[in-house]
């Protein structure tokens, strides 16, 4: 077993208001070593997409840790995990979350333009290429399809070639053809690139094409099933 690049540990997540304490997770405990694929799957409501946002640091948990290659997350100053973040994640959302007012290429140039890298204008256009876009560059999000607008998040995720992509339901949006296109194209690239790909789904063909799953019901880790592999991610406690 290779040496973990993600480690959480009994990580529970609760909120408090006027009506009192609810808990969104409780006790999930897991670990993915580099290049494996893991689907995170249970209804909506789940705590799913509030699992993602823990592993990438971008809220706190009530009680347990999260480590990324080794560092704390929750030790590090909100500018640290930041700066995790961009060294060690890339993100695909449903929403693709581009900018309206830049192109395609422009996207997909950001985070090499503010990440200070050379060579960004023939990097980003490769990475728009191998997406099949590559006759897209200049166009604008609001006059490319959904897929399309997909590909770009997806070229914008890879183009910094980050050990682990986190995709939170990437194909809840598209239609059955284009989110099949969008899943080949994840994977390919986590071949290549031996990126460690963590998917958010509550469809089970998606979850079906990863090495592992983690199943979350009512913000409970239940016993995983076997796949392919044999291996499981974990048990409730």
């Amino acid at each position: 077993m290779l040496d973990s690049l993600i480690t959480v540990t009994h990580v529970y997540k609760s909120v408090t208001d006027s009506s009192g304490t609810l808990t969104i997770l409780r006790d999930i405990d897991f670990s993915l070593s580099a290049g494996e694929t893991l689907a995170i799957v249970g209804a909506s409501g789940s705590g799913k997409s509030t699992l993602l946002s823990l592993m990438a640091g971008l809220d706190t948990p009530t009680q347990g840790a999260v480590r990324v290659a080794g560092q704390d997350l929750f030790s590090l100053s909100e500018d640290q995990r930041a700066q995790v973040r961009a060294q060690h994640m890339g993100f695909v959302f449903q929403s693709f979350q581009l900018m309206a007012n830049l192109t395609a290429l422009e996207n997909v140039m950001l985070p090499l333009e503010l990440s200070g890298r050379s060579g960004i204008v023939a990097t980003a256009t490769a990475m728009l290429q191998r997406v099949g876009l590559g006759e897209r560059l200049k166009h604008y999000p609001k006059v490319l399809s959904g897929g399309e607008q997909q590909r770009v998040a997806l070229a914008r995720a890879f183009v910094m070639k980050p050990p682990i992509l986190l995709a939170d339901e990437p194909t809840g949006s598209l239609d059955h053809a284009t989110g099949e296109t969008i899943l080949n194209l994840m994977f390919e690239l986590n071949q290549e690139l031996g990126t460690t790909l963590v998917l958010v789904t509550h469809d089970e063909r998606v979850a079906a094409r990863c090495q592992r799953r983690l199943i979350i019901e009512a913000g409970q880790q239940i016993q995983a099933p076997e796949n392919q592999d044999g291996r499981v991610v974990g048990q409730a406690r």
